[in-house]
């Protein structure tokens, strides 16, 4: 059984944080006043049927650690699992022209315990990383780096980014943070405090780990925004090199009625406390971020 969670949070102050808590890839946009949030769509190549998604573990991560990323993306096929649901959630990337049914995969997996190109990481040695994987031509790549490893751009103006190689066969890659050390009030937002802006209480995180929590909502934007704009020519608003995509576009939504600083109303289960939106496989329970709804041209929380 869940209850909704409707904690209200103070308003006007928080505006800016919610760009500086919202998951925004590859940078941080510029709020738009005064326009329709539309996604144009730029009849570029979208990523559709069984998607592959490669995963290069970049650290130390925990085997439960490991285990929440992997139900996550298994719940996107996952049979017979309550409403709301993952899948329900990602049915909203069928609805874009270009598009089409997309099944989700877990591919190949590489562990990097030992961090081989260090705890420090440009943007070269991500896609470095991300090339360990063969013949990935229509598969999604992503790099996950643990806690304790410096990516350029993490907590300054990102959270996670998605790209793609070069030729004529471009290949999709991506890379998401661990943030519970570095910057929980940004890219764990809103399992932690703030960085700015009112410092309500935090909800509780729904796998009782708020760096690996976060993970979930930033990799669920960076899938999203790789499968509707894989190689910058799909669906975006504003500039291509800094694009507000399918789930970035609603940054700091989670459920209905949100405002800066507050997520909206979510379900917390009665025993846990923990918050969340979604029902995943293996009882798994996860909070994700509104998707931008082409058929509605707005965004679209499960609740």
């Amino acid at each position: 059984m869940a209850a909704i969670n409707n904690r209200a949070t103070a308003s006007a102050v928080a505006l800016l944080f919610c760009f500086l808590a919202g998951i925004l890839e590859p940078s941080f946009g510029e709020l738009v006043k005064d326009q329709p949030l539309v996604l144009e769509y730029h009849k570029g190549t979208l990523l559709k049927g069984s998607i592959n998604i490669n995963l290069i573990w970049y650290g130390n991560f925990t085997a439960i650690q490991r285990s929440i990323i992997i139900d996550f993306l298994q719940s996107f096929n996952a049979v017979d699992i309550p409403t709301p649901s993952v899948e329900s959630w990602w049915m909203t990337t069928n609805k874009y022209e270009g598009g089409g049914s997309t099944t989700i995969v877990v591919g190949q997996q590489i562990l990097d315990d030992n961090c081989s190109l260090g705890k420090t990481l440009k943007d070269d040695q991500i896609e470095k990383l991300a090339s360990k994987v063969e013949n990935s031509v229509g598969s999604i790549t992503v790099v996950l780096t643990d806690k304790d490893v410096s990516v350029n751009g993490f907590c300054t103006s990102t959270c996670g980014t998605h790209k793609s190689t070069a030729g004529e066969d471009p290949v999709a890659y991506a890379w998401v943070g661990n943030s519970e050390t570095q910057c929980p009030g940004k890219c764990a937002w809103p399992f932690h405090k703030p960085i700015m802006g009112p410092q309500t209480p935090p909800l509780v995180a729904p796998n009782d780990d708020i760096g690996m929590d976060g993970m979930i909502i930033n990799l669920a934007t960076i899938l999203a925004g790789t499968v509707t704009n894989p190689f910058k020519n799909g669906y975006f608003q504003g500039p291509a090199e800094a694009p507000l995509e399918a789930v970035s576009a609603c940054m700091g939504m989670f459920g209905t009625g949100s405002y800066p600083g507050y997520p909206g109303k979510v379900l917390v289960d009665n025993t846990t406390e923990a918050s969340y939106n979604a029902h995943g496989a293996n009882q798994r329970k996860f909070l994700l971020p509104a998707m931008w709804d082409p058929e509605k041209s707005a965004c679209a929380p499960l609740l």
